[in-house]
């Protein structure tokens, strides 16, 4: 089998326009499905580390994203109940000289549409919306990939299908008809205010502006983190819970977010009550270990692949290495794409597993009670903050190809 020379991307998310723009930027052309009419990203903010950036900065679009993203001096951790600080991991220009590229914060919208300008700048690339992915068939050693407008129908051959469609992808039953997502038991709470809205002054009072700062209480925790280049902040809070929907988000009261953090300080509580609206976001998972890849022609990457648990930060930065890696290997793949393609898989599982097992440790460290609240908290102390800025440099400090 030879090495493809177009390639089908399902899904418009962040893990398909980088894709589209990987691969294009390797000399394939690149046509990109997506089921909603007009792109419109939902969430709040997200982290971008180092590792994710320098491969933004790759494709082109970094700059695109800075004036709309913040680059923030610190991740502060501090006690909910005391708002002291229990430990302190330097970004900023400090991240910069040790990861050699910036820890950003930004609303999901903004970087997707630095994904969109970009994309709509490459020639080689068409993206296609309301167009739903159907099904798969293969035609010697093409595959032909249906998708459908509900008004329209049409097949399009391609060598590689990437499957970028999210926690709920219809790719993935292509590939691994076992995996599919499962809530997890958390339930993410989210707002966006306004750096001058009542809560904004209030938070600035709490928080030293700034900073990533996560509140670690019993069972639960919220980060804070200003976004919109300093004119709105990004507010979530972790807590159990049940199923609130099959979609991903809907409005909220607030009670039970409330009922979770009871015990923290009042300044925190106020916060709470005086932001919103709030939404209840359910968080699902998809199984890492199975399958991503079907006999050189089909990939799936991101959420769609592996949807992780947000407790490591991890979810966009892996879904823009699984992206830019894919290309690089089907790329280099010559007349073997399907070895490439395993190859590529197998680095990335173990990758993506040892992400997972931090943001599982990540939970575990910050939803601690009693006891192990109590060591977790004089451990902290004892770390310096280029300690634990060393922590993570297998993190941060990832590059492909090494």
């Amino acid at each position: 089998m030879k090495q493809p020379k177009k390639i089908v991307i399902a899904g418009a998310g962040i893990a398909g326009l980088t894709a589209a723009l990987a691969f294009a930027s390797k000399g394939f052309d690149v046509r990109v499905f997506e089921r909603a009419e007009k792109l419109e990203e939902v969430g709040a903010g997200l982290q971008l580390s180092p590792n994710a950036t320098r491969l933004l900065d790759r494709l082109g679009v970094l700059d695109l994203l800075r004036p709309l993203a913040v680059q923030p001096e610190a991740i502060v951790l501090r006690k909910a109940a005391t708002l002291k600080d229990l430990a302190h991991v330097p970004l900023g220009e400090a991240a910069e000289r040790r990861w050699e590229a910036p820890y950003l914060v930004a609303h999901r919208a903004d970087l997707q549409a630095a994904l969109l300008q970009k994309v709509l700048q490459v020639q080689a690339i068409e993206l296609v919306t309301g167009m739903t992915f159907e099904s798969v068939s293969v035609v010697h050693s093409a595959i032909s990939v249906r998708v459908n407008s509900g008004a329209d129908a049409a097949s399009v051959e391609t060598g590689l299908l990437v499957g970028a469609d999210g926690v709920w992808s219809a790719a993935r039953g292509l590939v691994n008809p076992a995996a599919v997502s499962r809530f997890v038991g958390e339930l993410a709470w989210r707002t966006t205010i306004s750096s001058d809205s009542d809560g904004g002054r209030m938070l600035a009072g709490i928080d030293a502006g700034n900073v990533v700062t996560a509140f670690l209480h019993p069972g639960a925790h919220m980060i804070v983190y200003p976004v919109r280049g300093g004119r709105a902040f990004n507010l979530v809070a972790f807590t159990p819970g049940e199923r609130v929907a099959d979609g991903w988000s809907a409005k909220a009261e607030t009670t039970n977010l409330l009922n979770a953090l009871r015990g923290s300080a009042a300044e925190l509580i106020q916060l709470v009550q005086s932001s919103g609206p709030w939404t209840q976001w359910p968080v699902h998972a998809v199984d890492a270990s199975g399958p991503w890849t079907r006999e050189g022609q089909i990939a799936l990457i991101g959420d769609a692949a592996h949807a992780m648990t947000p407790f490591a930060a991890q979810g966009a930065a892996m879904a823009i290495e699984d992206a830019v890696t894919l290309a690089d290997a089907v790329s280099d793949a010559r007349d073997n794409p399907a070895e490439a393609l395993r190859r590529w898989e197998a680095d990335r599982h173990l990758r993506v597993q040892r992400v997972a097992r931090r943001g599982a440790l990540n939970r575990f460290a910050w939803h601690a009670r009693g006891p192990v609240a109590l060591a977790r908290d004089l451990f902290l102390k004892a770390r310096s903050p280029d300690a634990l800025a060393a922590d993570v440099d297998w993190l941060y400090g990832w590059r492909p190809g090494v």
